[in-house]
């Protein structure tokens, strides 16, 4: 059954819930092996979002829209092209991305994250489903100045904050043709559609895992599509993506 899984704060209690007509329906421990109630409900409005997962690491695809790699005037790559954002970066719906002073250009990149919800390791693609517990927002946010400076991108991508994750997980979507747009102050930058990938959920999910061992609640990013812009201080950007809903977080400098 499909669910809209959510992590929330209310006072100083952490927990998962699944959100039903505006009502969160806490859970015992983590999702991702069982769900089970406690009993307890909460208005969705009386509780603080998380960011809906814990990842131990997230493993994010460099150039996996036509339209992204031709804006960059890069070549396709021939396999899906990874690098990694420490779990460090990771915040939630409604919180600040924060601006470092070391960057003169800090860009927003709106993304399909994929949730992964049982240990993969050399997963087939025709399996690869099996480990994916749902999917959610993701702002790949990257100090493009930073990348372009490097020439590998572990400082730009990886800053406090610059991975954007919310509002929540939907565990049951169909994948292979969702509108993905992406707006800054409310104007729309990005507009882009699953159905344009490269590498599809399930190739990305057995490509991963060839590499290293997915844990639940790990977050592959899928790519993001052309239109990729520049912050400021104040700006509000939301990622929005058919089936999950937005994800909205605000710029401040440091």
């Amino acid at each position: 059954m499909p669910m809209r899984i959510v992590r929330f704060k209310i006072g100083a209690r952490i927990s998962y819930g699944v959100v039903e007509n505006q009502i969160v329906k806490q859970l015992k421990g983590i999702p991702f092996a069982a769900i089970r109630y406690t009993g307890q409900s909460f208005c969705l409005s009386d509780v603080k979002l998380l960011a809906p997962c814990c990842p131990s690491k997230i493993v994010a695809i460099g150039l996996n829209y036509k339209s992204h790699a031709a804006e960059l005037k890069y070549d396709l790559p021939e396999s899906p092209l990874m690098f990694l954002k420490p779990s460090t970066a990771v915040i939630g719906h409604g919180d600040d991305i924060i601006y470092p002073a070391i960057s003169k250009q800090v860009d927003f990149e709106g993304e399909l994250g994929i949730v992964i919800g049982k240990r993969a390791h050399i997963v087939p693609i025709d399996d690869a489903f099996k480990y994916v517990f749902g999917y959610t927002c993701f702002n790949d946010v990257t100090a493009r100045d930073l990348q372009k400076k490097d020439g590998q991108w572990a400082r730009a991508k990886g800053f406090d904050t610059f991975a954007a994750v919310g509002p929540w997980i939907e565990t049951k979507l169909d994948t292979s043709a969702l509108e993905l747009e992406t707006r800054l102050n409310g104007e729309l930058r990005q507009s882009g559609n699953t159905a344009n990938i490269i590498f599809s959920v399930a190739e990305l999910v057995s490509a991963v895992s060839q590499v290293m061992t997915l844990l639940p609640g790990d977050i592959i990013a899928s790519g993001t599509p052309a239109g990729i812009g520049a912050m400021q201080e104040s700006d509000e950007v939301e990622v929005k993506i058919e089936g999950i809903g937005s994800l909205l977080n605000r710029v401040r400098l440091h």
